[in-house]
């Protein structure tokens, strides 16, 4: 079983020491850092699954931190703080922090609450594939329309036969129906003698 890797950032050396000593004892991956900067470097190199990150750090702050490595590795956080803050709350919230421990906690405290942001990270990186492949299906189908429109209005075709036209070329030479019209729509140098081709190639096989 995969076990998760932790990057775990505070400049007070005791804390540091006994929050990562605790989390190797329960099996996580550890990887850690003194201060802001360090945490986003060593972050953005061992791509943890999740990062503890202490508010108050000397550089950079633990919120800033979170947002370089959100935006550059897309790397969910879990904060830690000596303050019960409303502000630094609303601060981290705004970040997506997963979660707001106030110190000291010790390991029993820490393992639950990076379950739980473990899986909240899982759960969030999921919605974001989807979101991606949803927007990548929207791209290609636009691409298709826009090849068929193209065709009909150069052919002087119907939707359907510039459809059939344009998807038969695209089997014939083994090509995905959105690769042929993203090369027909997007490659300017081409798509002239590539639409004239496959007008050709469907009045030879209808």
């Amino acid at each position: 079983m995969k076990k998760n890797k932790i990057l775990v950032a505070d400049d007070d050396m005791i804390t540091l020491t006994s929050i990562t000593s605790g989390l190797s004892d329960a099996g996580y991956l550890v990887v850690s850092a003194q201060d802001g900067r360090s945490a986003v470097q060593l972050g953005l190199r061992e791509k943890p699954d999740l990062a503890l990150l202490d508010i108050r750090m000397p550089g950079i702050s633990g919120i800033e931190a979170a947002r370089e490595l959100k935006a550059e590795g897309g790397i969910s956080t879990l904060f830690l703080s000596a303050y019960s803050d409303h502000d630094m709350v609303e601060s981290a919230t705004r970040e997506g922090a997963l979660g707001y421990l106030v110190k000291p906690v010790n390991t029993q405290q820490l393992i639950p609450a990076i379950e739980a942001a473990l899986k909240r990270a899982r759960d969030l990186q999921q919605l974001r594939q989807k979101e991606s492949d949803l927007l990548g299906a929207i791209h290609r189908n636009r691409e298709i329309s826009v090849a068929v429109g193209i065709y009909m209005q150069r052919f002087d075709a119907d939707e359907q036969s510039a459809f059939e036209a344009i998807r038969r070329y695209a089997r014939s030479r083994s090509l995905k129906l959105a690769t042929l019209s993203s090369q027909l729509v997007n490659e300017i140098d081409i798509r002239d003698d590539l639409f004239r081709e496959i007008y050709q190639y469907d009045l030879q096989h209808r």
